[in-house]
């Protein structure tokens, strides 16, 4: 019997990994010539760089970058190799349409550099912050030979249209008398000129797949200021004033690149970062979940699979609504092959995950305990190989009738 394991972290408790090793010793308790195979899960989000890299023999890298008020922040990412042993290969495929993409694969989160929680309340402000760290560590990363970048856009301080990483990597946003403005939200109100004779060559041919899950436009009503500026600091006045900044910027970079889409499902996404990367990088925005799924070719390793094993910490209406474990539940369903999913807590909601293809669903909480208790990682380990042997053990009833 094939197994496929597929399951979210524990955030505070268990990776993805940890998780998926804790499933695979339930598993064989019971059948112990299951063939049983671990992808790892993620949805973009918090955690995905950590998990892609532990999970699939990466590297994780540490560099200093500006932070979104420009003071030095640390961040990290992931460089997944271009070969080797690792199941990494399967997600390093070559674009047609770009031929330096099948260098080694970087994956990063832009919270990393220009996260919302690098700031203390008092301190943001949409006006002054800026993305510009977030291209150093592409530019760290572009260095080091990476040639293809899986980025998550989620979690932003910043509302400066991208010009701040655009800036990192080499490209000149200017005033009428050719000085260039300041790579930070209130800079665009002075943008008259855009230049990319500074950016690297290659780096424009490689390949950017940005986790996205929102679709709100640039600018307008629904756009990046008026939606998103609040919790950034900003106030009505203000972010009234930028998003007139941000309908100027589009239109410029309309004339630098004619194919640009402002209204695009994502382009207001981190501040404009979606806009940016689509605009000036030829990036493509998806969904975090479906992004992760097809790059680590989740559906070719579920084929032959007489099961599929998914979850993460907390199932819950909120998490029903398009997260990782529906994706693998959607993908399964597909191929027409049953899906079980393990939890550490289950809320009322969850039945929608029934309805969303996951046959049925446990939470793996042994006894009355402690948040703290049960989060702790070896009892966590515990708890769920044994959920998941007791699962097994009906699961083999009824799979040899």
């Amino acid at each position: 019997m094939k197994i496929l394991i597929a399951i979210d972290s524990f955030k505070g408790s268990l990776s993805s990994k940890e998780a998926g090793e804790a499933i695979k010793n339930g598993i064989l308790r019971v059948v112990p010539d299951a063939e049983v195979l671990i992808s790892p899960l993620a949805d973009g989000g918090e955690g995905t760089v950590e998990t892609l890299v532990e999970a699939l023999g990466g590297s994780l890298e540490t560099v200093r970058v500006k932070g979104p008020l420009f003071q030095e922040v640390e961040a990290h990412y992931g460089i997944l190799p271009k070969s080797g042993k690792t199941t990494s290969e399967a997600l390093l495929k070559t674009s047609s349409k770009n031929p330096l993409s099948n260098g080694k694969l970087a994956v990063m989160e832009m919270s990393q550099a220009s996260g919302i929680t690098l700031l203390s309340p008092e301190k943001r402000n949409p006006l002054k912050t800026s993305s510009y760290g977030v291209g150093q560590m592409i530019l760290d990363a572009y260095h080091k030979g990476c040639r293809r970048f899986l980025i998550g856009i989620g979690g932003s301080a910043t509302n400066d249209g991208g010009i701040g990483m655009l800036t990192a990597l080499g490209f000149r946003f200017t005033k009428e008398g050719g000085e260039e403005i300041l790579p930070i939200g209130e800079g665009l109100k002075d943008l008259a000129g855009i230049e990319n004779t500074s950016v690297p060559e290659g780096l424009l041919q490689c390949s950017f797949q940005i986790a996205c899950d929102v679709e709100n436009p640039l600018y307008g009503e629904n756009g990046a200021s008026l939606i998103y500026g609040f919790q950034k600091g900003g106030n009505k006045e203000m972010l009234s004033q930028m998003d007139l900044w941000m309908k100027h910027y589009s239109e410029l970079v309309k004339e630098y690149n004619s194919a640009t889409n402002s209204e695009a499902p994502g382009s207001g996404a981190a501040g404009g970062l979606g806009f940016a990367f689509r605009s000036f990088l030829q990036g493509e925005l998806k969904s975090g979940v479906s992004l992760i799924l097809e790059e680590t070719k989740l559906s070719e390793k579920m084929q032959g699979a007489g099961l599929v094993i998914t979850g993460e910490g907390r199932l819950d209406e909120q998490s029903a609504m398009g997260k990782a474990p529906i994706g693998v539940a959607k993908l399964a369903k597909e191929q027409g092959i049953p899906v079980i999913a393990f939890a550490g807590a289950v809320t009322e909601g969850a039945k929608a995950y029934n309805q969303a293809g996951i046959d049925a669903y446990f939470p793996i909480l042994r006894e009355i305990t402690t948040l703290e208790d049960a989060m702790k990682k070896e009892t966590a380990k515990q708890n769920l190989a044994d959920t998941v042997e007791q699962v097994m053990r009906l699961y083999r009833l009824q799979h040899k009738k």
